[in-house]
């Protein structure tokens, strides 16, 4: 191993990093480059037949699913109900909500609203801009809190698939026998969740308010950080609830700050604020309708999710593996059945007899999917493949083992050697640096959570140490959402303000790295207070 394999490995990293903020190029774009750049390199300098970099490739666009089709699909939904009307009328009900306290709208919308909605795969960064716009906030506010509002809980979102894509990882690295479990990794990763969901509601009132936003709404800022801990400290406690983590604590967040406007005094709903037209539409379009799809899947993911029977066997019998395709021989669990991509389909099917759409609306539906959903599944695709690719870098199918070290273990043991110790204070800045590139935690994760594992692996931590390590990196990943272009720049779309997202960013990566920095020491304290 040598200081010239290390620079050969970074070397591909450099490279999508510069497609991303040089050139500015998407991250699709961005992606098949450093896919490319990973390739040759791996082909050239790390003994890697392209029959095993083919199937590497494969293998991460198969591994990828638990978020690629997660995308496609709620792209798909996102279009049918906005093509129905459907998304029209819940806009309306939104606008109405909690006009009497900015501070608890705030923390309604954006981080109730906002964690459930991507909890079941919807986007906050194409919903809630309008509506906030729609409300009287700032095109600053409205691009700005949807893309951090629920990034404290983004390890549970689109059903956990971050989470969900963590534990695969990590089982596939400890190899059978020392599996862990989806409450295991729960139990760990619940813990920032206080504290960051807590951190995120004060950075959302400085961001509307400054120091008098903070003044007026510190009290339903700490309630609902308070809430999302409890309600996630029981969720975790259960594997087949651990998933659901999102959507609950979405709720509760709405739950409980409905209450607080009850016991102050203030409108729950306030619709003096609707238009003549939005009350016209209102009428004739009934909420229970609008909502329909996402009430369907709800129900439905809470149907094969809570009975523990149930979901033992979607999630641990009907695997439903695809096998040799992995240059390792090793299974590709898909769990298609358990997956959410599935119920998000069926849901929208179930939906169709409530909703009625017309011919016309579901052609139109499907035409602005074929638009939309290719370039966002494929970026989500292809860093899986990046991942992988470093992953089995050096694998010879001829021996069936690794005749030169991976570029995985290469970033992996410089990093255990350089950073000893205090790999702890930045594994949380690595997850910042891949969800910026990736713009997703669960990519982030795919990308970079080996390298993590096996760095921790190195450094002589037991399991348990593996998993806080992976939480700060994951954390990291999901508080790269406020400042990922992709996600800013859907966002300022939303509301026809393409380039405002730039005045955004400024004061998004001041908060990003505040809060990656608070992460960071709460990751150190926890591997101190459990003796590493």
């Amino acid at each position: 191993m040598t200081i010239t394999s290390l620079l050969l490995t970074l070397l591909p990293i450099a490279i999508l990093l510069c497609m991303l903020i040089v050139f500015r190029k998407a991250a699709d774009i961005s992606g098949i480059v450093g896919w490319m750049a990973i390739s040759i390199v791996a082909f050239l300098f790390f003994q890697t037949s392209l029959e095993v970099i083919a199937r590497s490739t494969a293998v991460g666009f198969i591994r990828s699913f638990s978020v690629s089709l997660i995308v496609a699909t709620s792209l798909l939904q996102m279009a049918y109900m906005e093509k129905t009307g459907a998304l029209k009328r819940i806009i309306i009900f939104v606008k109405t909500i909690a006009s009497e306290n900015r501070a608890v709208q705030i923390m309604m919308i954006n981080i109730g609203f906002g964690t459930l909605m991507v909890a079941v795969g919807a986007t906050p960064v194409s919903l809630l801009p309008p509506i906030l716009l729609a409300m009287g906030y700032s095109t600053y506010v409205a691009i700005a809190l949807p893309a951090i509002g629920y990034d404290s809980l983004c390890t549970y979102a689109l059903l956990g698939a971050p989470i969900v894509v963590f534990v695969d990882i990590a089982n596939s690295f400890l190899g059978k026998g020392n599996e862990i479990s989806l409450h295991q990794a729960g139990m760990v990763f619940y813990m920032l969740l206080p504290v960051v969901s807590t951190l995120i509601g004060f950075s959302m009132l400085w961001i509307v308010g400054k120091w008098k936003g903070i003044k007026e709404g510190w009290l339903p800022c700490i309630i609902s950080g308070a809430v999302i801990g409890v309600v996630a400290f029981f969720t975790n406690q259960y594997d087949n609830l651990v998933v659901l983590t999102g959507v609950l604590c979405g709720l509760a967040v709405i739950l409980v700050m409905t209450l607080y406007l009850i016991i102050t005094g203030k409108k729950i709903i306030d619709r003096s604020r609707l238009t003549e037209e939005e009350i016209e539409y209102e009428k004739n379009y009934p909420l229970w309708k609008a909502s329909m799809p996402w009430l369907l899947l709800i129900v439905l993911i809470l149907a094969f999710n809570i009975p523990k029977d149930a979901f033992n066997y979607l999630y641990r019998v009907m695997k439903l593996p695809v096998t040799g395709l992995a240059a390792d021989g090793s299974p590709l669990d898909t769990r298609a059945l358990w997956q959410a991509y599935t119920w998000i389909f069926i849901s929208i099917i179930l939906s169709i007899p409530f909703i009625k759409p017309t011919g016309a609306q579901l052609k139109s539906t499907l035409s602005v999917w074929f638009k939309r959903a290719p370039r966002p599944v494929f970026a989500a695709a292809i860093f899986f493949a990046i991942g992988e690719v470093m992953n089995m870098s050096g694998y010879s199918m001829d021996t069936g083992k690794f005749e030169v070290f991976s570029m995985v273990k290469i970033l992996a043991d410089y990093s255990a050697m350089f950073f000893q110790n205090a790999y702890g204070v930045i594994v949380a800045f690595i997850g910042l640096f891949g969800g910026f590139i990736t713009g997703s935690e669960a990519s982030t994760i795919a990308m970079f959570g080996k390298y993590t594992l096996t760095t921790a692996k190195n450094l002589s931590m037991p399991v348990k140490g593996l998993i806080i390590i992976m939480a700060g990196l994951a954390f990291g990943g999901g508080l790269a959402s406020v400042i990922s272009p992709a996600k800013l720049q859907n966002a300022a779309a939303s509301i026809d303000k393409i380039g405002e997202e730039n005045k955004v960013i400024r004061i998004a990566f001041v908060f990003s790295i505040l809060l990656t920095a608070i992460t960071s020491i709460f990751i150190v304290l926890l591997l101190k207070f459990n003796g590493m």
